[in-house]
């Protein structure tokens, strides 16, 4: 019947929110606990920060001059051209650079997190680091998630400047704005709840982006084409959470 069906997707969700929760505070609760493999913690920055600078940093900047041009056919309709600086700051701090950011790394790491872990898993790999007396959640779980939380805020940071200053080349080169003006109209809307805001969704889509990466890649199962299958529900699981949160943190921190 319909209402079998219903109760039955319903309850498979209480069940993954669940055990999402308990497989996110196990992970968070053994890393706070010695020993720590720094070691770990310092590769998955690099592979999380470093190495997401040139993808995050593309996006922003054909972001931001896509934005301004499509500000300027709009505005100039209404002889409104001079708010195009501030209408590219204020998007791309409170929204477009904590979304693309977070977007992009959930592309790039989210999927290479499940796939890796996923491997181990279905190769008995994390058998064998439990075999050793190795927590697998300490040295596998939240190194990532540490790592996410505090450095996608900085990847955040990073698509804000980048995007801004798209704006600010096609603005003075392409639309002929003066430079100072455009300065100064940016820096006088500048506010620093904006920038804030925009980190703090950044540091709530890393720990989600990780989470759902390493929870999926954790409890995958049947082969190649189960980690493949994992891969792909990480992706999509993080990109719909992260565009969900972004609605939520938005109406509360605004």
């Amino acid at each position: 019947m319909l209402l079998d069906k219903i109760g039955s997707l319903f309850i498979k969700f209480l069940c993954s929110i669940g055990s999402i929760s308990l497989f996110s505070a196990r992970a968070v609760i053994s890393g706070f606990m010695p020993p720590y493999y720094w070691k770990q913690i310092f590769y998955q920055a690099i592979q999380i920060g470093y190495f997401s600078l040139p993808v995050v940093g593309m996006t922003a900047l054909f972001t931001g001059m896509a934005m301004t041009l499509q500000c300027y056919a709009g505005f100039s309709e209404f002889t409104a051209e001079n708010a195009i600086p501030s209408v590219v700051m204020i998007a791309m701090t409170r929204e477009l650079g904590p979304v693309l950011a977070a977007l992009m790394v959930a592309g790039r790491l989210g999927a290479a997190m499940t796939a890796e872990i996923g491997t181990m898993k279905v190769t008995e790999q994390i058998d064998a680091l439990t075999t050793l007396s190795v927590n697998s959640y300490k040295y596998l779980v939240f190194p990532r998630i540490l790592t996410g939380t505090f450095l996608v805020p900085f990847l955040v940071l990073i698509d804000d400047i980048i995007g801004i200053l798209g704006g600010y080349l096609v603005g003075v080169y392409y639309l002929n704005f003066n430079a100072a003006n455009y300065i100064r109209n940016t820096l006088e809307s500048l506010v620093a709840w904006d920038i804030v805001s925009g980190l703090i969704k950044g540091a709530v889509f890393g720990f989600v982006i990780c989470l759902m990466g390493c929870y999926h890649g954790y409890f995958s199962k049947g082969g190649a084409e189960g980690v493949g299958r994992a891969t792909t529900n990480s992706v999509v699981a993080s990109s719909i959470m992260i565009l969900l949160l972004d609605g939520v943190l938005t109406f509360v921190l605004f």
